[in-house]
């Protein structure tokens, strides 16, 4: 764990061309149909402009885990962080990155005011889940798509 390694980390919204640039090798871990790094930074670009944040942590100098959320108001849910996607990289996996981002994003949520963090996770995505549970999440629904 973090802890016991004394690791300095820092966490930090991508807002930036060249920040946002510096999340995409890890995001393209969760996210491998995005194949092109700047079409990555313009969707992100486009995407802040209508509310969704790009937060990342960093320890010695590497980006380890990331997070993209919103805020939104659903009749069902209330106010709430929504995230959209939450990534450590598959090497640092299991090394405690993570924990300090999610607890970051609740205490993110809990000052917006927030009734809830909520998110949706691929089925297979089973080690994520183990940490999702660890943090006390509860499973309240399932998620259907309709491509069209």
């Amino acid at each position: 764990m973090l802890s016991d390694m004394r690791i300095a980390v820092q966490i930090a919204l991508a807002k930036e061309p060249d920040s946002i640039g510096r999340c995409y090798p890890v995001m393209r871990e969760l996210r491998p149909h995005l194949t092109d790094e700047a079409a990555f930074i313009a969707q992100v670009q486009r995407q802040q402009a209508s509310g969704y944040h790009l937060a990342y942590l960093e320890s010695g100098g590497i980006i380890r885990s990331l997070a993209g959320y919103r805020f939104l108001e659903k009749l069902h849910s209330g106010y709430h962080l929504y995230l959209d996607d939450l990534v450590t990289r598959a090497e640092d996996r299991s090394k405690g990155y993570g924990q300090p981002l999610f607890d970051w994003l609740i205490t993110r949520a809990r000052a917006a005011g927030c009734a809830a963090l909520e998110l949706d996770s691929g089925v297979q995505r089973h080690g994520a889940h183990r940490f999702y549970l660890m943090k006390r999440m509860d499973i309240t629904s399932h998620h259907f798509v309709l491509k069209l």
